[in-house]
């Protein structure tokens, strides 16, 4: 199969492996974060962690949008299921996350409030059209990947004066956390790979500003195990050269300007938000979307006058430092006894991208430890 079997040949990955061992300098170490989950997921899913020397160190970021949802967001959605009589749509990792006291929209749908698990914006459009008589919620959320069919659902729902459909927005940029994760200085970083899918709407231009300002090299990768080995190759390189640039090993997919028509379709539809919280790395300012005043009529947390109450983790969970790469999934106490994928706690078990889904599927029954 055309860019699926060639980027998971064995053959190539013990060639790969062979340079990454010969240009790793066995006098120092590095650490190299991979953003996106997906990027954990096919580490763990193959092994790549297994191929590289013991001084090249893989880091989980925070790149799951379900993860860096704080709990105050999961408890407007439960609130807004159980109070105000309306149909609340959002995807299917979404419905497990756990809000205070253990609540999660999976649970209120089963107490009775009308939660429907769609695929995409779209769905969650025909389910307004398909009930006049009910006001309609999409619980958006995701990073640049998942905005433009969010922005195009709400500009579907102007042209066709549907005025029972509205959208809760949570989408959140990938650079403000990169920058959130540098700025603190809490974990020594010395190189990312880099988003693919988010990649190929923003371009790799957005993350240009990280190699000028804290001069860290960046690699955007693709999801299948040779594009994360041939990344870390190239951070390698990068680093033992004394480099600092983007780069973009995902050439088959991603370009430096990005998507046009969607980051068109994202500014019309967007502005940036002041601030917004992240879970693990706080507020941070213009990390986030709302909706324009243009389309108000379309902003569910206006229409319903919804606010965001402070809720702190549950104070065994260690998702908050997971998702900043100071802790790994194997050091949170309820790993894998409390908090288990039937039974998540946080909010990293439950994501079908989340770290400590990874390490409960792939890495622990191979008893591997935290990088």
């Amino acid at each position: 199969m055309k860019y699926v079997d060639e980027f998971r040949d064995p053959k190539l990955a013990r060639n790969l492996a062979a340079h990454i061992k010969a240009e790793a300098n066995p006098e120092r170490s590095y650490a190299l974060m991979e953003f996106c989950g997906g990027h954990t997921h096919a580490i763990f899913r193959y092994g790549v962690q297994d191929l590289l020397p013991a001084n090249v160190r893989m880091v989980h970021g925070p790149g799951c949008p379900v993860c860096v949802l704080p709990m105050g967001r999961v408890d407007l959605a439960v609130k807004l299921a159980t109070e105000h009589n309306v149909i609340v749509c959002t995807y299917g990792d979404l419905l497990r996350v756990p809000g205070s006291n253990r609540q999660s929209l999976y649970k209120a749908r089963a107490d009775g409030a009308d939660v429907r698990m769609v695929y995409s914006s779209l769905d969650a459009l025909a389910v307004a059209r398909n009930n006049p008589q009910k006001e309609v919620v999409f619980f958006a959320i995701g990073f640049e990947t998942t905005t433009p069919p969010t922005a195009i659902a709400i500009k579907q729902a102007a042209a066709e004066d549907l005025k029972n459909f509205s959208v809760v927005c949570n989408h959140v940029l990938t650079p403000a956390a990169m920058n959130g994760i540098l700025a603190t200085e809490e974990i020594q970083i010395d190189g990312f790979v880099g988003p693919a899918h988010v990649s190929a709407v923003t371009g790799t231009q957005a993350f240009e500003p990280f190699p000028a300002e804290y001069a860290k090299p960046v690699v955007i990768a693709g999801f299948e195990p040779l594009d994360v080995m041939q990344a870390v190759l190239m951070l390698i390189r990068q680093v033992n050269e004394g480099r600092a640039v983007v780069e973009n090993e995902y050439t088959r997919v991603v370009t430096r300007e990005g998507n046009l028509k969607a980051q068109d379709v994202m500014a019309e539809i967007f502005d940036l938000r002041d601030s917004f919280e992240w879970r693990g790395l706080g507020a941070m300012p213009d990390s986030a979307l709302k909706i324009r005043d243009a389309y108000a009529a379309y902003d569910a947390e206006i229409k319903f006058n919804l606010s965001t109450p402070k809720v702190d983790d549950h104070p065994g969970c260690a998702c908050p430092d997971i998702l900043r790469g100071i802790k790994g999934p194997l050091d949170c106490k309820l790993f894998g006894k409390a908090c288990t994928p039937d039974n998540p706690i946080g909010a990293c078990m439950v994501s079908s991208e989340g770290a400590c889904a990874a390490y409960y599927t792939y890495a622990r029954a191979r008893g591997t430890k935290t990088p």
